[in-house]
């Protein structure tokens, strides 16, 4: 089970209810959703914090909130779900920051703290990420966490590279 996982600047803990805000506020800023076609708002954004209470609750990991050390602000998520892709069980990684957060290599900072927890504590499932072809920023992290593509198809309406490890 994932309790919290700290970096050199960074605090990654299980979304508990009264991160809900937080969550949806970031979810739905259009900037973090510039390679989303289709983006959740306020009302389904709701459900989808439910969903990550619910696979907390049922696996004992998933998406994380992130805060920087100190301070009790959550500047993004960070952290792994279980998602079929193609037959396969597979952790699905994600990262988001606010846009306030961008540009001080946080995404990778606590994507790398994620991979190698889930590496150490869930080896039997492998570790998967899916991003727009657009979104060089994100395929960077991807790239710097040694991450190999894996296939390029359409996933949600956009043309996705997948890179796993």
């Amino acid at each position: 089970m994932l309790t919290e996982i700290e970096t050199g600047r960074l605090v990654l803990r299980p979304f508990v209810a009264a991160d809900r805000p937080s969550a949806v506020r970031l979810q739905t800023d259009p900037r973090t959703n510039r390679f989303t076609p289709d983006p959740p708002d306020a009302a389904a954004m709701q459900q989808v914090f439910d969903d990550w209470l619910a696979h907390w609750a049922n696996h004992g990991y998933g998406y994380c909130a992130v805060r920087e050390r100190g301070q009790p602000e959550v500047i993004g998520l960070a952290g792994v779900r279980n998602r079929e892709y193609h037959g396969e069980t597979v952790l699905n990684l994600a990262y988001r920051f606010s846009p306030s957060h961008w540009g001080h290599g946080y995404a990778s900072e606590a994507a790398k703290a994620v991979v190698d927890w889930a590496e150490r504590e869930v080896p039997s499932i492998p570790v998967l990420i899916s991003v727009s072809v657009q979104n060089t920023a994100s395929l960077r992290v991807a790239e710097k966490l040694g991450f190999t593509r894996y296939v390029e198809e359409v996933y949600r309406g956009e043309l996705s590279r997948h890179f796993r490890r």
